[in-house]
């Protein structure tokens, strides 16, 4: 059940992976390549390359690697349908699915997400220009937000009616299922549609792709709950959207950074104050889910919660995610008892203060724990030691522990030593051990011969160098070999990725962006050297078999080694070449070696 193959491949070949990659990386032209930095994990130097011609990228840090499809999921957090149904509309491809019921659930999906944004438009111009949406719009100039900024975020106003929405969509051609099923209403006991959200102002909340997908409504009045949101529908899964994420998502990746806060004015308040890499879990706690989306664009995460709700939350649970998804976490330090856009409405400047200021999560706890302790005396030093210990306890990795050690036996007056082992003490009982450092304990990635690697790398990008006279018998590594026989046995580069496993895929990607060098040597130089480095080593290992097992004709194979060699180390390259062309004659089988 799916997209048709064929369709499939329309697509990754229509699309230009430049431009793609471009939405999210600023990219510059390095010989027959884009280089650009990683939109994956941080770096300064670049070091994520895209081979337009093969349409296939690698980051040469992180090791990620594909295709524009790959790309496009990666970046966005979607799963292979989406990406590539997102790069067919880009393309104007029109797709088909080899399942009536997959076809099916994407035109439902489609239908639903037109409904929910044809009644964010009939919401919003009820709060912009309706004399029902007055109170909202009292409280929104109330909150320092005025009619830009309802405009800019969309806002939109339900009224204090049953069925307004359902009666206008319904005009507008949509059928009760629709409106049903996009989380807008639901059927009485009288068997009528009602409304989902009445007396709320709402705020539309759309997919990472910018796809239309449900409200969160705040009430205005005395109506409970206080927020609420839409009800989970195929188009809306609160564990995995984000508000402002559609309009974030550019910023995020600009800057490297993801704040988080708890509410939508909140987002509102930071974007407003400038930071538009701000966004808001939808009325759910965060998850690992929220995780999976955000660590695709950014690897600094800042949290801008109300300071008791950030020093509260599980910090098991944080430190887990800073390791699973290899992120950076920092709180910024805001006020008790105001969240962003309290601040925003009072104090812009000392809200991006805060954003500058944040701290990682385990310095945000330990300060707060020394703020709040009386260090006049030595039995409050004590206490705010020991209160601190326990903190720090928490953290799972052991050189972070002892560097907070040594910081607070300073703030403190306290031995060291003796922090340590309170940090000890206050370790056992709940906290778990440390899980061990991939680094340290994780599989070491497969080293395959450089050259190799080198008559791969040709093999993809100018295989006329090699064809005549490459054999799997001059490749030695078996992860080579299987790269070989891949190229080797299908009709295009793209052919010998799809068939291939993970570790042989990996290896044809990265050298399908890696630019052979030529040292600015003639072709003729270049292919004479590639054949020499192949042939060289696997006739070494050949003649010392051939001599061990004692074989007369060894001699002849030893003089032709003896003249590549000295003819590789004097740079005649033509003459090493010939002595190559010979061997291979002892190495792979005649009727594999095509005519010099």
């Amino acid at each position: 059940m799916g997209i048709l193959d064929e369709d499939v491949v329309r697509v990754r070949e229509s699309t230009d992976l430049v431009a793609v990659a471009s939405e999210h990386v600023a990219l510059k032209r390095v010989g027959q390549r884009w280089m650009g930095l990683c939109p994956f994990h941080q770096e300064k130097t670049p070091s994520f390359s895209i081979n337009p011609a093969l349409g296939l990228w690698l980051c040469f840090g992180c090791q990620k690697s594909g295709d524009a499809i790959t790309f496009v999921r990666e970046v966005e957090h979607l799963d292979f349908v989406e990406a590539v149904e997102r790069l067919a509309q880009r393309a104007g491809i029109t797709l088909r699915y080899d399942d009536r019921r997959a076809a099916q659930d994407r035109t439902r999906k489609t239908r639903l997400a037109e409904a929910v944004g044809a009644a964010i438009d009939f919401y919003h111009r009820l709060l912009i220009d309706a004399p029902e949406g007055g109170t909202a719009r009292k409280y929104l100039r109330g909150r320092g937000f005025d009619g830009d900024a309802a405009r800019r975020f969309q806002l939109g106003w339900a009224p204090d009616g049953w069925d307004g929405l359902s009666r206008h969509l319904q005009q507008r051609g949509y059928q009760r299922d629709d409106i049903v099923g996009a989380g807008l209403a639901f059927v009485n006991r009288a068997n009528r549609l009602q409304d989902q959200f009445r007396a709320r102002l709402l705020f539309p909340i759309y997919d990472a792709r910018g796809e239309p997908a449900g409200f969160g409504g705040r009430s205005l009045g005395d109506e409970q709950p206080k927020y609420k949101n839409s009800p989970e529908t195929p188009i809306y899964q609160k564990s995995r959207l984000l508000y402002g994420l559609n309009w974030a998502k550019g910023e995020i990746v600009a800057r490297g950074e993801v704040i988080i806060c708890e509410g939508y004015t909140d987002v509102m308040g930071l974007v407003l104050a400038g930071a538009p890499n701000a966004v808001a879990t939808c009325g759910t706690a965060l998850a690992d889910e929220h995780f999976q989306v955000l660590k695709n664009l950014a690897r600094r995460v800042v949290l801008a919660y109300d300071a008791d709700a950030a020093g509260q939350g599980a910090a098991e649970r944080w430190y887990q995610w800073e390791q699973q998804f290899e992120i950076e976490l920092r709180v910024a330090d805001l006020p008790p008892g105001q969240d962003p856009g309290d601040l925003f409405e009072h104090d812009p400047a000392r809200l991006l203060a805060a954003l500058e200021d944040a701290a990682p999560f385990l310095q945000f706890r330990v300060n707060r724990a020394l703020a709040a302790a009386d260090r006049s005396t030595f039995e409050g030093r004590a206490r705010a030691a020991s209160v601190a210990a326990r903190i720090v306890a928490e953290h799972p990795n052991a050189l972070v522990r002892d560097q907070y050690v040594m910081q607070l036996a300073d703030d403190l007056d306290i031995d060291a030593d003796q922090l340590r082992e309170e940090v000890r003490r206050g370790g056992r009982g709940p906290r778990r051990r440390a899980q061990p450092d991939a680094a340290e304990d994780g599989p070491r990635a497969h080293v395959v011969d450089r050259r190799e690697l080198d008559v791969l790398r040709w093999a993809i990008h100018e295989p006329e160098l090699v064809s005549d006279w490459l054999d799997e018998a001059l490749l030695q590594d078996p992860l080579a070999r299987a790269a070989y026989h891949r190229l080797a046995t299908t009709s295009s580069f793209n052919d010998a990725l799809e068939g291939s496993d993970p570790e042989v895929r990996a290896l044809l990607e990265r050298l399908g962006v890696e630019e052979p060098a030529t040292e600015d040597e003639e072709r003729n130089t270049v292919r004479a050297r590639l054949l020499v480095h192949a042939v060289e080593p696997v006739a070494t290992r050949a003649l010392a078999e051939r001599l061990a097992a004692g074989d007369e004709d060894a001699t002849g194979m030893k003089h032709d080694l003896d003249e590549l060699a000295h003819a590789r180390e004097v740079g005649e390259w033509q003459r090493a070449e010939d002595s190559a062309r010979r061997l291979l004659q002892w190495i792979v089988p005649a009727d594999r070696v095509s005519p010099s």
